[in-house]
């Protein structure tokens, strides 16, 4: 039996974008069918939510849209680059924060990439943070994240990694 294709969502706090990232990405896995093939799961580049749930702001958002909002906060660490395949971050400051925790990695896996290279229907480079803005922000985090993982199933049935 194949191994499953994994995916890390990185965001800062792992308190709205990534974790929305892979509930979204769940949902998508399961509509197509790809459960025994894809594993998914998110981390922050900070700890200090840590053990927390998703904000509530964030919840409410991805729950008018029809999706559940589950699990809870954690900080990225040395060793998901060895259990991922594929670690995608939000934004630019995620990536530098990440790319300098794979210094420390010798292994092949955990490819970091941004998120939004697979978001075809949005121009836009990263994931915006949405906490300290008002609902609209986080309406656009959904729209890139919808689109992001359509672009992401659609990049893994193309048998690009």
């Amino acid at each position: 039996m194949k191994a499953k294709f994994k995916i890390l969502f990185v965001c800062w706090g792992n308190i709205c974008r990534s974790p929305t990232a892979e509930n979204v990405m769940r949902a998508v896995i399961e509509r197509e069918g790809l459960q025994q093939e894809i594993e998914v799961d998110s981390a922050g580049t900070l700890h200090i939510h840590a053990g927390n749930r998703p904000d509530s702001r964030m919840t409410e958002a991805v729950e008018r849209r029809g999706y559940q909002m589950k699990g809870r906060a954690r900080g990225i660490e040395l060793e998901d680059f060895e259990l991922f395949d594929l670690i995608l971050v939000m934004d630019l400051d995620n990536q530098s924060e990440v790319l300098a925790l794979r210094e420390s990695y010798q292994g092949e896996k955990g490819e970091v990439k941004l998120f939004c290279d697979f978001c075809d229907q949005h121009k836009d480079q990263v994931v915006p943070d949405p906490y300290y803005g008002g609902p609209e922000g986080f309406e656009k985090v959904l729209d890139l994240i919808e689109g992001g993982c359509e672009g992401i199933v659609k990049w893994y049935r193309g048998g690009v990694r």
